[in-house]
């Protein structure tokens, strides 16, 4: 049962959050209240959130797709403008499809594509153990299986030439422009959750090279980018067989880039 407090003292909280530069402070100062068991819980919360600690991590959950999704600290958050990228998938796929979701975090992209399929078969994939963790906990409701390791190399062989949609949150941040990510983001997720090399892109360059590999024949690759290495991307799309497409919502503020096998 939440804290109770008065409107003076639910004020005070608002005002701490938003003195901590939380845009959303209401909304934030409402979910720590409904979170905290007492007031000591919600003084500790408070406090943690106004030096920067990730919402998400305190309240312990993620809203993502209309659903919320666990989340553990040390594990990258799944952004709202990432929702595109499921909708895209979804737009996409059809009944039984296989889908792959690399670089899974706390799972939140596959739960959320198969979801709406009937009858997925869902296979998720990280390098980070805290991650795949929090994904085998969350696909203990959803189903699905989390394997540990790099990319693709730990996923069974079965899967070669079977998957519909392979989905890959990779990380598309230029290394010199981490330091100018929120401090929420730069000093809580994973280093290798954000850092994509020189221009942003070395782990989609991996992804795409292999991706041919594990695609069915028509099946599809969407990977989120920033808008400037749209064209770059889809360059490495096509060089690795991919044929590629670009789709950009000004509504999420999000851009896909997705690769259909053709053959």
């Amino acid at each position: 049962m939440p804290v109770a407090l008065s409107a003076a003292e639910t004020d005070a909280v608002v005002a701490t959050l938003r003195a901590a530069g939380c845009v959303f402070a209401e909304d934030e100062a409402r979910l720590l209240i409904e979170a905290a068991a007492s007031t000591s819980e919600l003084d500790d919360l408070v406090r943690q959130r106004a030096e920067g600690q990730p919402l998400e991590y305190l309240l312990g959950w993620v809203e993502f797709f209309g659903m919320r999704i666990g989340i553990d600290p040390g594990v990258f958050v799944p952004r709202l403008r990432t929702e595109f990228l499921v909708r895209e998938a979804i737009a996409r796929a059809r009944s039984g499809s296989v889908v792959l979701d690399l670089c899974c975090g706390c799972g939140a992209i596959g739960i959320a594509i198969s979801s709406a399929i009937d009858g997925a078969e869902l296979y998720a994939s990280d390098i980070e153990p805290a991650a795949v963790r929090n994904a085998r906990r969350n696909f203990e409701l959803s189903g699905g299986r989390v394997f540990e390791g790099d990319l693709f190399d730990p996923l069974p062989d079965t899967l070669r030439g079977h998957v519909d949609i392979l989905t890959a949150n990779v990380p598309y941040v230029p290394t010199e422009a981490i330091a100018l990510l929120p401090p929420e983001a730069r000093d809580y997720e994973p280093g290798v959750t954000l850092d994509g090399g020189v221009d942003g892109l070395d782990v989609l360059r991996r992804v795409a090279g292999e991706a041919h590999l594990w695609l069915a024949t028509g099946g599809m690759l969407f990977v989120e980018v920033a808008d400037e290495q749209a064209d770059a991307a889809s360059m490495i799309f096509a060089r690795a067989s991919l044929a590629p497409y670009v789709a950009r919502s000004e509504h999420f503020n999000s851009v896909v880039v997705i690769g259909e096998r053709r053959a």
